[in-house]
């Protein structure tokens, strides 16, 4: 562990202006951000006696080896460049509101023929009208499906409606009347789109005036005695209420917010969210975080919203209000930049009386319950994963501990198209942003340790030149054009696992050795009896079977076979693919593209018609004819 004191910029050279600052590790990765409205006066408080200095703090500033900082022109600014800098570092002390799904929408897609209901997630698209946020999206689905039966729009994707406009028959939801068939032409386009903008009506506010009107039409068929026709608008009415009941009222009708709540304790915090709208509770979202920032809850509060309504499209996900359980830190500034976000007045408050602290307070009890159901679920994990780290460094006999695990597999067939995969594990955890595909080539195809040397020595040759052409950790102040930085390899692994025995071990060490890189640990582990190869050790370690650090090495090494083999599979479509295309009469390479990326695989292309292959850009009927003819020859094995 690096001394706090080795890399402690001078006092005097620390600017008392507001700005941004980050500490990073020996490798040069951003370990935390934080912001100040005086540099001078924050850092400094880094630099204290160590005994006075909170547990995560000590830990985080003797992990570090320099700091640095960039002075902006105001607190906003400092606000803005550190969620800047948070969203692109990700560091590992810095509370991070991690979620590995997006909010589900209902969306409508009114700039398409025939508009499209759908459950949506990730960024919006033009002429697209959202409704939500929904969660779980069990929810919507639900919704979307009771709906459906007042309101038959289109709900198939392009293909399935392709198809049905070239056969002339509905799909499943046409013929039990979840749809109104636009495709074979049992509903003109305008009356369509009709539906579907009565559809967003609906779901934009407007859903007793519907209720009303089926009621109408009910009474008035059952005075004409159509009883039949009345019964089906009973029963649309009960699907149209069910639809109410779960959206049930809880404020006022104009009411849109956003209410947070959350239940800490040392080490966790859980953090629950309402999205209120037309004062109907749309939608609950959850999250629990480590802890691994010290921060009073204000502080805890202004990073939640941050991190919340910090995206490019947040601001269309802003409603006109967010109220919070306790005031954040720099409320006046963190408003503005929600308001910023949405174009319009945001109101950030926290309510004292009345309906919404009500509500505030149920938000309050769902966090405390999400965070005791946690560590009733995770406590386990959490030791487990630790136990397995520990016990795979104490019998591999590595001195380090293993906070970064790399595991590479090679992958072909008969030795054409060889590919290699590398996965990551972090802390015991896949971190997939980090993965990396190969494609090998040349001599270095002809067996496995020639690719699994060719593998390495390219992965290492980057972290070689990513460090070669990094500056020195120097503390001091940078500037704000620097924060663009990438160094994707630079972060060298503690451990480096081949799918394979000694001949694959060996290649992998003599590809570091050739480099001269001397710290990185390698293993390999052979598939058949699960044994595990240092170098040069004539008889291998062997794990117990029921052991959680093979249990681990299995997991990465299955990963790595799974993502190699996915990319095999891929690669090899697409080089059959293109040597069918390559004997075509009159195909260049730009219809070849076209078809390419149409198509993606060979399996698609040879199930395709002459209708779909008319379909693509380019493609006339003698040319669509030549394909056919090509894909009708015997299929490669």
């Amino acid at each position: 562990m690096a001394d706090p004191q080795s890399y402690r910029p001078r006092t005097s050279d620390i600017p008392t202006r507001p700005g941004v600052y980050r500490f990073r590790d020996p490798n040069g990765r951003v370990i935390y951000v934080g912001k100040a409205k005086s540099l001078r006066s924050r850092l400094s408080s880094y630099f204290v006696n160590p005994n006075q200095l909170n547990p995560k703090t000590h830990a985080m500033v003797h992990t570090a080896a320099s700091v640095e900082w960039t002075v902006v022109g105001s607190e906003l600014e400092a606000l803005q460049l550190e969620y800047t800098w948070i969203k692109e570092f990700t560091p590992r002390f810095n509370i991070v509101f991690r979620d590995d799904k997006s909010y589900p929408y209902l969306a409508v897609t009114m700039g398409e023929k025939f508009p499209r209901a759908q459950v949506m997630r990730g960024d919006r698209r033009k002429d697209v009208k959202y409704f939500g946020p929904f969660y779980p999206a069990k929810a919507i689905r639900e919704t979307l499906d009771t709906l459906l039966r007042v309101f038959p729009v289109r709900t198939c994707s392009t293909g399935v409606l392709r198809r049905a406009e070239q056969t002339g028959r509905p799909c499943l939801l046409g013929y039990i009347d979840k749809c109104a068939a636009p495709c074979v032409g049992r509903i003109s386009e305008a009356d369509h789109r009709a539906l579907a903008e009565e559809l967003c009506q609906f779901m934009g506010g407007e859903g007793t005036k519907f209720i009303r009107q089926l009621e109408r039409q009910m009474a008035d068929a059952a005075a004409a005695m159509e009883y039949e026709k009345a019964a089906r608008l009973r029963d649309d009415v009960q699907a149209l209420k069910r639809v109410f009941e779960r959206n049930a009222v809880v404020l006022a009708e104009e009411t849109e917010a956003d209410i947070f709540a959350f239940a800490e304790d040392e080490l966790e915090a859980a953090v629950q969210v309402f999205h209120v709208r037309n004062g109907r509770i749309r939608g609950q979202r959850g999250w629990v975080v480590e802890k691994v920032e010290d921060s009073t809850p204000a502080e805890f509060v202004a990073h939640l919203l941050q991190q919340v309504y910090g995206n490019d499209d947040g601001g269309d996900r802003l409603p006109r209000e967010v109220l919070v359980p306790i005031e954040p830190a720099d409320s006046e500034k963190l408003g503005e930049w929600l308001s910023s976000l949405r174009g319009a007045g945001v109101s950030l408050r926290v309510p004292r009386r009345g309906e919404k602290a009500t509500l505030l307070e149920t938000v309050r009890e769902n966090a405390e319950q999400a965070l005791r159901l946690h560590k009733s679920k995770r406590a386990g994990d959490i030791t487990t994963r630790s136990a397995a780290l520990q016990e795979l460094q104490e019998s591999l006999g590595i001195p380090v501990p293993l906070m970064r695990i790399e595991c590479y597999d090679i992958s072909h067939v008969s030795g054409t198209n060889v590919v290699a995969s590398m996965v990551v594990v972090e802390d015991g955890l896949p971190k997939k942003s980090d993965y990396r595909k190969f494609s090998i080539t040349g001599q270095a195809a002809r067996d496995d340790t020639a690719a699994m040397y060719d593998v390495i020595s390219r992965r290492f040759k980057r972290y070689l030149e990513d460090q070669q052409n990094s500056a020195p950790l120097i503390s001091g102040e940078i500037a704000q054009a620097e924060i663009t930085e990438t160094r994707k390899f630079a972060y060298p692994p503690s451990l480096v696992v081949v799918d394979g025995g000694p001949p694959q071990v060996a290649a992998a060490c003599q590809a570091l050795s050739d480099l001269g890189i001397d710290d990185v640990y390698v293993v390999g582990l052979a598939k058949r009896l699960e044994e595990v190869w240092l170098p040069d050790d004539e008889f291998p370690v062997i794990l117990p079977r029921a052991s959680e650090s093979l249990y681990l090495l299995q997991r990465v090494r299955d990963e790595a076979h799974r993502f190699a083999i996915t990319f095999h599979r891929k690669k090899r479509s697409s080089s059959m693919m293109e040597s069918i295309l390559d004997d075509v009469p009159g195909l260049g390479p730009a219809k070849r593209t076209a078809l390419l990326k149409e198509f993606g695989s060979l399996k698609r292309l040879r199930s395709a018609s002459r209708e779909d292959l008319l379909g693509v850009p380019g493609v006339g009927p003698a040319l669509a004819d030549h394909v056919l003819r090509a894909l009708a020859s015997p299929e490669e094995p």
